[in-house]
């Protein structure tokens, strides 16, 4: 029975010879070829993703020894955004932590991933935010966290919870990762049609442009000097803004509706156009513009950022984000191309204003310069890539759906209020 379910400190599931502690209190300077460490921001979403590691030289990572990562550890977030957690991939072994990233080694039988399960329910998140220290910033101590409760069902019990909430996962992971490829997919072959010209020249050249007959017709065989150098024959040099526009849908806090989804920067992520995360706008104090489900949106403060993303719902947004959208429909997926291209977002942050909060404008962004196809060209690069952006946003929908289930079930599952049976049993009916 649930009530005979064993709950016991942290700390005694530790390995013995390791034992709970943070990573390196001191980085450093930089170094290329230094150790990468793993940091807060680094550790969310209940994995570690890492795009641009901080590296520390050899030496000072040599003295932090004991927080050297082998792979199966248990990472716990302990300063500013306080308790994400994540085991640490294989393929991280011999990376290091920053201070505010405690190392938690859980015995083998025991399981890294049953603990961080653990972790995530109410009551030990009310523990963890109770023991908070907010003076400066949200900070947990390493003594607190090897106090914290853990719920130990017996073995079997354990891994078909285990199980249960792994699928869970496992599928909202495979429509990340299944996003990450369609954007891969769909950077390519703009850099391939409208930066390299690669169907161009392959005609030029008298080589099979590798595409549909009817699109490779669509394509010249030439190409021509411009004052951006070599482009296709019949291509026009025109700036971003002959071919998208900024609608400036200001609205009042006093007339958005709470339960409105609200995209602020914080929920954008870089380099990354699946916008999954949203909050509401109950609260908000002050005007904001309204965007569109498909709309394009762009970080304008701090652009280096890389934040861009198309919108999976209606709603609004912080003015330090910019609604971007095509002047025509056929233009979408050309507009959005440009608009996420590493080029664009150097333009916008060269041309950007203030010293410490460098904020771009739409009058700036209408003013990079581009190589604009025929419309025809647009169009057949939408109807390819329109498929794709509208898999990423039923992806992040589903994603959504799944980790509500997830959250509501964990609780009762730990507690024991809903048995393993049960729920084996909802899921065959809902197949």
């Amino acid at each position: 029975m649930a009530n005979e379910w064993e709950t016991v400190p942290l700390d005694s599931l530790i390995e013995p010879t390791r034992g709970i502690s943070y990573g390196i209190v001191q980085p450093g300077t930089p170094v290329a070829d230094g150790v990468p460490i793993v940091r807060v921001s680094d550790v969310r979403d209940g994995r570690v993703e890492v795009s641009t590691p901080l590296r520390v030289a050899r030496d000072i990572e040599a003295a932090h020894a004991r927080t050297r990562l082998a792979g199966g550890e248990l990472l716990l977030t302990l300063v500013g955004t306080v308790g994400e957690a994540a085991v640490v991939p294989a393929s991280l072994a011999g990376w290091n932590t920053a201070r505010a990233v405690a190392v938690i080694p859980v015995r083998k039988e025991v399981g890294a991933h049953w603990v961080k399960l653990a972790l995530a329910a109410p009551g030990v998140r009310a523990i963890i935010d109770s023991r908070l220290n907010t003076t400066v910033q949200a900070t947990l101590n390493l003594g607190d966290v090897a106090q914290l409760p853990i719920v130990l069902p017996p073995i079997r019990e354990r891994k078909a919870i285990a199980h249960i909430l792994g699928t869970l996962d496992d599928k909202i992971e495979l429509n990340r990762r299944m996003s990450e490829t369609l954007e891969a997919m769909a950077r390519a072959l703009f850099k391939s049609w409208f930066v390299d010209f690669d169907p161009v020249r392959a005609k030029a050249e008298g080589r099979d442009p590798g595409l549909p007959r009817p699109i490779a017709d669509l394509f010249p065989d030439r190409l021509v000097d411009s004052e951006l150098g070599e482009i296709p024959e019949g291509w026009d040099i025109k700036q971003f803004g002959d071919v998208a526009e900024h609608p400036r849908r200001t609205v009042q806090p006093g007339s958005i509706e709470p339960d409105m989804p609200y995209i602020a920067l914080e929920h954008m992520p870089r380099r990354c156009i699946a916008l999954s995360e949203w909050g509401v706008a109950a609260g908000l104090e002050s005007n904001k513009f309204e965007f569109k489900a498909g709309e394009i949106l762009f970080g304008k403060l701090r652009p280096y950022f890389h934040k861009v993303g198309v919108a999976p719902v209606d709603g609004v947004c912080s003015t330090d984000i910019g609604v971007v959208v095509p002047k025509e429909p056929h233009w979408f997926s050309f507009v959005l191309g440009v608009v996420s291209s590493d080029e664009f977002v150097e333009f916008t942050n060269a041309g950007s204003t203030g010293t410490k909060m460098p904020r771009t404008s739409w009058a700036d962004m209408a003013r990079y310069e581009l190589v604009k196809p025929p419309i025809t060209i647009a169009k057949a690069f939408t109807d390819r890539m329109r498929p794709s952006v509208e898999r990423i946003i039923a992806g992040i929908h589903e994603s959504r759906s799944l980790a509500a289930l997830r959250d509501a079930l964990l609780p009762k599952l730990i507690s024991g209020e809903l048995r393993v049976k049960s729920v084996k049993r909802s899921f065959e009916v809902a197949a």
